[in-house]
């Protein structure tokens, strides 16, 4: 009798040991997914508020169309479609000096419209425009001449150059999410395989420099033969010498004095 009051005892205890963890586990999957599905509310907001953010900012922007065309803008304050890698700000370059107080994109404002519009016609084939150089001011290109007095490399800063006018950029392409498009060679290469001619270049390489060029042309650039990267804008070269420059702002967004 005892040996059965036993067993009885052991069975019934395994049982309540079964539906003591079926009620564990079933709790835990719910909290899971209660706790899933607030992680999933909360994402959803914060994707929401990003895209409204996003609107706003975009009507916040202030319009080209308020500016004459020959007004100097920074770039980043119309469009936040671009990537920048300004290499004058920096010594990577071949210069290998720092000639620049910061680096900051400023254009003349019918530079900057056709710009857009050129980037808007690269965004459909999955890539955007990357600056190297824009506007670069007289008192730079002095700076420039000093360190490499070659017209090859460095337009002579008295009659300047059409960057000195607002009207030229150096330029590539990245993808959409920033990754590089192979054009062949580094921005300021001064070599055969940077020329536009030279189609001793990998069929990559060619269709690459090809879509730059067609679009750039298209939305009123012309290029130069020896420099991949370099545009200017048709009438640009009519316009005055400037010597501009930018006001540069603290890691806090304060400008500097």
């Amino acid at each position: 009798m005892l040996a059965l009051i036993k067993n009885t005892l052991k069975g019934l205890g395994t049982w309540i040991l079964f539906f003591v963890l079926i009620f564990f586990f079933s709790n835990c999957r719910e909290t899971h997914n209660k706790n899933e599905g607030v992680v999933k509310k909360e994402t959803v907001l914060e994707e929401k508020e990003a895209v409204e953010q996003k609107e706003k900012d975009i009507k916040e922007r202030p319009s080209l169309e308020a500016y004459a065309d020959t007004t100097f803008i920074r770039l980043a304050d119309f469009s936040e479609d671009f990537s920048y890698d300004l290499r004058y700000a920096t010594k990577n370059n071949f210069l290998k000096a720092k000639v620049y107080p910061c680096a900051e994109c400023y254009t003349r404002v019918k530079t900057a419209r056709a710009l857009i519009k050129a980037n808007e016609e690269f965004k459909k084939y999955g890539f955007k425009i990357k600056f190297f150089d824009c506007y670069r001011p007289n008192a730079v290109q002095y700076k420039m001449w000093e360190l490499v007095p070659n017209p090859q490399y460095v337009a002579n800063p008295v009659k300047g150059s059409i960057h000195n006018k607002g009207g030229a950029v150096d330029i590539s392409l990245v993808t959409l999410s920033g990754q590089e498009v192979d054009m062949g060679t580094d921005f300021d290469f001064f070599g055969k395989r940077a020329y536009h001619d030279n189609v001793d270049l990998p069929k990559e390489i060619l269709e690459n420099r090809k879509l730059l060029k067609d679009i750039m042309e298209k939305n009123g650039f012309w290029s130069i033969r020896t420099e991949w990267w370099h545009y200017n804008l048709q009438g640009s070269s009519n316009e005055p010498v400037a010597n501009f420059i930018w006001p540069c702002k603290d890691d806090s967004g304060n400008q500097k004095p």
